[in-house]
């Protein structure tokens, strides 16, 4: 990942900036699966526990992923800030997951 932006918020504004111009939206997008053997260990650990350390860490990566994806996006672009953050997540089968991070740059 490059050196991060100055400022990343989830509001639609940065209180005492004025944005001056909007590039439009940046994204960042990661899909992962746990694998065959990752799969059956989650698979064990749902059965036995409420928390699945495996799939909250796969995720956790990818949503970490995509972030770093979107701030790159943006530096490519030029832009010195990013608002309205927000992450979506869905199911691209049963085994992988989407996760995708989008911003205004």
């Amino acid at each position: 990942m490059k050196i991060g932006l100055p400022m990343i918020t989830t509001t639609f504004d940065l209180p005492g900036y004025r944005a001056v111009q909007s590039l439009g939206v940046v994204r960042g997008i990661s899909v992962r699966s746990p694998g065959v053997v990752g799969s059956f260990v989650a698979g064990w650990q749902s059965i036995w526990s409420q928390n699945n350390k495996t799939f909250t860490a796969m995720c956790e990566k990818t949503r970490s992923e995509a972030f770093d994806l979107l701030i790159e996006h943006a530096q490519e672009l030029g832009a010195n800030a990013i608002i309205g953050v927000r992450f979506d997540a869905n199911e691209v089968n049963t085994v992988t997951t989407e996760i995708l991070a989008y911003g205004q740059r």
